[in-house]
């Protein structure tokens, strides 16, 4: 990657990570793909020995909706009730006044919460000693078998002095990893992060129109609403891009100055000359933990292990009470230069928002790189791409359904669940079409999609390898025989369509398995009693699009809303290719499934909603009055048709909801 030389600061990356000043140990952290992190976990183990390494306990504390559970199972309520009551609440706050829980639940889950409830595993964090580390903090055998876990957090570990290292799985390696795979064997091209081109026109274009389905760290609502204002036309654009959508910059208005200096709305400046070697490079605006670190030291007269101690007051658990005690500090050292009231008032906010979770720049650097080259992928490749994604879920913000909508407006063809073709993961497969001429994306040919064995209801890893392994079969009889497989799963596999291989419609093969499921090997082939099914309807597009969707989670060949598209028309509804051509402030309708609903708490009380339709994805914005008047069908239903007005934001579309009515998305 090409970086602009005026953009790269290594002081502020040296006292991040290797300042001499240093009371403690360096941050390690490693990235590796989430499949073989166990692998080099245990290697970490045989190289170290179970006596010299451990990985870092994570203290449970009690959320809303755990306290609300468990305070409801303590307290005798039976099961179901314990789930209804827990679904009137969130992760972060706290049942709303029309939630429907008892008094004495609500009380004890308030008094539970914030407490420790169990000792976990930390994500990533592993503890490596001199001497044997049972001598120096209480240490256990893990559930998981071949684990050793501390008893002490890595807030404990790191005051003890403690080297830790994080090996953190990242699953969007591992996609990258398989779609350079499929690259190679489809395209005859080999990829691999160190060779992917950059500063790709065309892909950088793709970002800033916010086409990024799937693409690593670009894909929420936040960052899909920002690329379009933030414009990205080289890599530290990227940089800034990861860093900007963080609470730290979200709670300490960064978000907004930087995207309108960027556009030119506003002059680029920071409000104090000692500031500049801290802000230039963002246009006067902290983005990143080094930043703030160099603001005490520029602005405060902090030393280096001081701005180290800021770092690590950020990072930490208690990070509001542990910032707040160096206020009098930073105040008083910026007074002493002669920084105004308010400027140091400003800037000791925007480093206590930074408590809430920034990035370093390094990290942000590293991270850019994998948007890039995702966003490359999928731009030039996008079977490939999303046959990865797909064979690496759950990973992202998307669901398969969403993942394969977003392949076929891109033109990839994508075939569903086949027990003579498909594998146990999805794979790709040359294209066969109406047209002798496959669909090109970025001027390149693109394969098809065939969704694995393994997306059936039913289905696990060892059966869908089992079924592989038998291919090719004769008939569903000869599947039956000699797979073995009960009820649930051979009908589960006529739902999906699966045994379209043999000539049977879903029914016919439905009427069939159950016929077939138990078969013994005992009989005679062809004399088992029930297996013609009589003359039956075919399913209809619609059915057959819920059947996709009961038995794999995805449809390989329709969304459920383009089945609604006539009735949602002759009420009005716009869909969401025809959203940017609406002009700003008009009343408009539309309908989609609800694929993502977020309060974050810097919203003060917005809900945000992300529906989806055949033609893409529609931001929607509930304030607080909204939603709340409508509160179950807000949070609960599936499917919504929205009123509202249209705004737009420098080429991003927001929709400001002013009525929610359930759509019913079925027959």
């Amino acid at each position: 990657m090409q970086f602009r030389a005026d953009t790269d600061n290594p002081a502020l990356g040296k006292q991040r990570f290797l300042s001499t000043a240093r009371d403690g140990p360096p941050d390690i952290d490693l990235d590796i793909e989430n499949r073989r992190r166990e692998e080099v976990i245990q290697y970490v183990y045989r190289c170290y020995g179970r006596e010299h390494a451990a990985q870092v306990a994570n203290v449970i504390t009690y959320r809303p909706r755990l306290a609300i559970r468990d305070a409801a199972r303590v307290l005798g309520y039976p099961q179901g009730q314990v789930d209804a009551f827990s679904r009137q609440t969130d992760f972060r706050s706290a049942p709303g006044a029309d939630a429907v829980i008892p008094a004495d639940v609500l009380s004890l889950a308030g008094q539970l919460h914030g407490l420790p409830r169990h000792l976990g595993i930390h994500s990533g964090g592993m503890v490596l000693t001199r001497e044997p580390i049972g001598e120096i903090c209480p240490t256990e055998w893990a559930r998981m078998p071949g684990r050793s876990v501390l008893q002490w957090d890595k807030e404990s570990t790191a005051g003890a002095g403690l080297v830790k290292i994080d090996l953190l799985g990242l699953g969007m390696l591992a996609a990258l990893h398989d779609a350079c795979d499929l690259v190679a064997e489809h395209h005859g091209l080999r990829y691999d992060l160190a060779t992917i081109p950059d500063g790709d026109a065309g892909v950088y274009a793709m970002l800033r129109r916010a086409d990024t389905v799937g693409v690593f760290q670009v894909e929420s609502r936040a960052q899909m609403a920002t690329l379009p204002r933030l414009k990205p036309d080289h890599f530290y654009d990227l940089v800034v891009e990861v860093a900007l959508i963080r609470p730290g910059p979200i709670q300490g208005g960064s978000v907004h100055p930087y995207l309108r200096r960027r556009a030119g709305a506003e002059p680029a400046g920071c409000p104090h000359p000692l500031m500049e070697n801290a802000l230039g490079k963002t246009l006067g605006v902290p983005l990143f933990q080094e930043q703030m670190m160099q603001l005490a030291i520029d602005c405060a007269g902090f030393t280096p292990a001081e701005a180290d101690r800021l770092r690590q007051a950020m990072g930490a658990k208690r990070s509001h009470e542990r910032v707040a005690r160096l206020r009098e500090r930073l105040l008083g050292g910026m007074a002493e230069r002669g920084i105004p009231e308010e400027v140091a008032e400003d800037v000791y906010g925007k480093i206590e928002a930074f408590s809430n979770y920034g990035f370093p720049e390094s990290h942000a650097i590293s991270f850019a790189y994998l948007v890039y080259a995702s966003a490359w992928l999928k731009y030039h490749f996008p079977a490939a791409f999303t046959c990865a994604l797909l064979a690496n879920q759950p990973m992202g913000f998307y669901s398969p359904l969403s993942l394969v909508a977003d392949a076929r407006r891109h033109g990839v063809r994508v075939r569903g669940v086949d027990v003579n073709a498909s594998a146990p993961r999805p794979t790709l497969e040359p294209y066969r079409g109406p047209t002798p001429e496959p669909p090109l994306t970025a001027g390149r040919p693109q394969p098809a999609i065939r969704l694995g064995l393994e997306t059936v209801r039913g289905i696990g890893a060892p059966q869908a390898a089992a079924i592989a392994a038998g291919q090719p079969y004769a008939d569903l009889e000869d599947f039956a025989r000699r797979t073995g497989l009960p009820a649930p799963a051979l009908e589960a596999l006529a739902t999906a369509g699966a045994f379209g291989c043999f000539g049977l419609t879903r029914r016919q093969a439905l009427w069939t398995a159950g016929a077939f499921a138990g078969i013994s090997a005992a009989l005679i082939p062809g004399t088992t009693p029930g297996t013609e099914a009589p003359p039956l309807p075919g399913m209809s597009p619609v059915e057959e699009t819920i059947a996709d969707l009961w038995a794999t989670g995805t449809s390989a060949t329709s969304h459920p809303l383009q089945h609604l598209r006539a009735r949602l028309e002759r009420g009005g509804a716009l869909s969401a290719a025809e959203l940017p051509d609406a002009a700003p402030g008009s009343e408009v309708v539309v309908g989609g499934l609800v694929t993502h609903r977020q309060r974050p708490p810097t919203a003060g009380g917005v809900l945000f909603l992300s529906l989806e339709d055949e033609t893409g994805l529609i931001n929607v914005v509930c304030n607080r009055p909204v939603w709340e008047s409508q509160r179950r069908t807000a949070l609960d239903r599936a499917g919504l048709l929205v009123h509202g007005r249209i705004e737009r934001d420098r080429g991003a579309t927001n929709l400001i909801a002013t009525r929610l009515t359930p759509l019913r998305i079925g027959l």
